[in-house]
């Protein structure tokens, strides 16, 4: 890689101030640092926390995510798979021709199949939102002549995993720049948004497009292929839920192609903890407001509305609460910053998700909601924390 590292040192004369490609520094910084460790490191320790940069704790955010990127790719061509079996029809398009190419076949009982298939509706979708999100943080740092954040690469990776698998290219594509340049970069960019961007892009995809965002025949990909979430069966149609509570907590179910497993989303959160990256007491008070509040329904109880009787287990297998607990509602940038704050924070988020779904039943996830709510109040609630702490020093030196 020597090779490599000179002639990026012999060009970086051309990118930086006074050289003939100034304009184009930012390209010229993200792929340096994307290939080599940054030579500029921060000096002095008055400010110094920690050793870790934010290229390092998006790369953790990133590692995190795997675990739900495998079973993205596994169980988005599980439940295709498993549809194209009971009808017996074969849909026409370049995905059923790149499959024949490769010989993976339609099989669900193989794990290759069901990845092969379930990589030709995710790739997609991913390299839609890497390309076209890419642009926007491209022509917004190239204008500011700021360097291209990485917290880009988080961004562009959550975004198709809460989609639904069936969600068109184009409009994924309108989603995630409406997202990107109205929740963050008109703000400043990274780290002055005030709301998650690829929940804001859901947001966007959820209202302007419900047709393809919601409903019961966007979960599964096969044509005609209809199937409610056990949410949504369990709010508007008022029936049990129709699937195990080990498929839903291992993510043998449709939905959002990242959000089905519970499981993959505790080892996310896991190396999250571990690492420092996220913030175990917002995770925990979103826990403990979803718990209570469920618990406050179950008591009341309700004869004509079954979200009212629903478990609080249930509710942290189904739908994207899990994933919205360990990815979004720790976001560094959004999230409360303060340490009270955080529990508040996490809390509202819980306590927030269980009454989205309980009292509106045409809103039946309600995660996305919820933390978007949170993200508008957390400044808020932050600012009421210092606020606290300033009068009680008075107080303490008053005395």
């Amino acid at each position: 890689m020597s090779f490599l590292k000179d002639f990026f040192e012999s060009k970086e004369h051309l990118f930086t101030k006074g050289g003939k490609y100034e304009r184009l520094y930012p390209v010229f910084e993200m792929a340096d640092t994307f290939m080599f460790t940054p030579r500029t490191v921060t000096e002095g320790h008055t400010h110094i926390r920690d050793g870790i940069d934010l290229k390092r704790i998006m790369t953790f955010v990133v590692y995190a995510l795997i675990p739900c990127v495998l079973m993205a790719f596994y169980n988005t061509g599980l439940q295709a798979n498993l549809a194209i079996a009971g009808s017996g029809e074969i849909p026409d398009g370049w995905r059923t021709a790149v499959i024949n190419f490769l010989g993976s076949g339609f099989n669900p009982d193989s794990l290759i199949s069901n990845a092969v298939h379930g990589a030709m509706y995710f790739l997609p979708l991913y390299i839609v939102t890497l390309a076209v999100g890419g642009f926007w943080e491209l022509l917004f740092s190239v204008v500011r002549r700021h360097e291209i954040g990485e917290a880009f690469l988080v961004t562009s990776l959550l975004f198709p995993l809460i989609l639904p698998p069936t969600t068109p290219l184009w409009q994924a594509g309108v989603a995630i720049s409406i997202g990107l340049v109205m929740g963050k970069e008109v703000f400043g960019g990274t780290g002055r948004n005030f709301v998650n961007p690829a929940l804001i892009s859901r947001a966007v995809l959820f209202f302007s497009y419900p047709a393809t965002a919601t409903g019961d025949t966007i979960w599964v990909a096969a044509d005609s292929y209809t199937y409610a979430t056990p949410l949504g069966a369990n709010a508007l149609e008022g029936g049990s839920i129709n699937v195990s509570f080990m498929d839903a907590f291992l993510g043998f179910i449709p939905g959002s192609m990242g959000e089905t497993s519970a499981l993959a989303c505790l080892i996310g959160a896991a190396f999250l903890i571990i690492s420092g990256i996220g913030s175990w007491r917002v995770m925990l008070s979103s826990v403990v407001g979803l718990v209570l509040t469920v618990l406050m329904f179950n008591a009341i109880g309700s004869e004509t509305n079954p979200m009212m009787n629903l478990s609080p287990a249930w509710h942290m297998v189904l739908g994207g609460y899990a994933f919205a607990t360990v990815f979004m509602v720790t976001d560094p940038v959004s999230a409360a910053i303060t340490r009270p704050g955080m529990y508040i924070y996490g809390f509202m988020v819980g306590a927030l998700t269980a009454m989205v779904r309980v009292v509106n039943p045409a809103f039946a996830e309600g995660a996305m909601l919820a933390v978007l709510f949170g993200n508008v109040f957390a400044p808020v609630i932050d600012q009421y924390v210092i606020k606290a702490n300033m009068k009680r020093r008075e107080r303490r030196y008053a005395d």
